[in-house]
């Protein structure tokens, strides 16, 4: 099976995955976890075997779409490969960074992800210790996640992503959250797939909340759920 889940920050928000993996029985290595950005266990590279040990030992497989919250100069470090038809990093066995704009075909299901968004608290971090412009989506991902989408016919059946498009922005209680539509690059970035993609529900994180949005949008943070519920 598949489920999905909001930001981790590495040890952080770690344990919902510990007590999920203890509350479920039966789980393997082809049962994955999505999380929707700001994975945050790439982060030191001196301590990276150490920080990456609790998520091993999941007995699940864990993917990952990149957030704001991510050590880039490290993640960009790792090879890419192909994996169930788009690229990936493989960062442990049972640890996949999902890459920008690409669509995998997990368990007969269609699944396009775009990672990357705005740290809002950019104003306290470092620039290439706690914080990297390439949280930002580029043009060129940007690119190549329009012609992958179009090699499927503009239509999948799942999207995550860290961040969310101006639509999703207008449901409460995102709405009553002050975040406004357009503040943030990201925001209108994504809104471009809410317009050209044909999707059955989007999955988001980065808000710290947990809500159905709509019949289209859920935010997740400490929720674990299962894609398509």
């Amino acid at each position: 099976m598949i489920w999905v889940t909001g930001d981790t920050h590495g040890m952080h928000d770690f344990d919902k995955l510990k007590y999920f993996g203890w509350r479920e029985e039966g789980f393997t290595r082809d049962d994955h976890v999505i999380v929707a950005g700001d994975f945050g266990a790439v982060w030191w590279r001196g301590s990276l075997d150490e920080d990456l040990k609790p998520y091993e030992q999941l007995p699940f497989t864990v993917l990952f779409v990149d957030g704001n919250h991510e050590n880039f100069d490290l993640l960009d470090s790792f090879p890419v490969s192909m994996w169930h038809g788009g690229k990936v990093q493989m960062i442990r066995p049972n640890i996949i960074h999902l890459m920008r704009g690409q669509v995998y075909v997990l368990e007969g299901k269609k699944i396009f992800t775009f990672g990357g968004a705005t740290s809002t608290d950019r104003a306290m971090r470092v620039a290439g210790l706690t914080w990297w412009p390439r949280e930002m989506p580029s043009h060129e991902e940007l690119d190549e996640a329009i012609a992958n989408l179009a090699a499927h016919g503009n239509s999948v059946d799942y999207i995550i992503t860290h961040s969310c498009g101006e639509r999703a922005l207008m449901y409460p209680p995102l709405r009553t959250r002050s975040f406004q539509p357009g503040r943030y690059p990201e925001n209108q970035m994504l809104a471009y797939f809410e317009d050209i993609v044909n999707f059955r529900h989007w999955y988001f994180g980065h808000f710290h909340m947990d809500a159905r949005l709509s019949d289209k949008f859920t935010v997740l943070y400490r929720d674990i759920v299962p894609l398509g519920e």
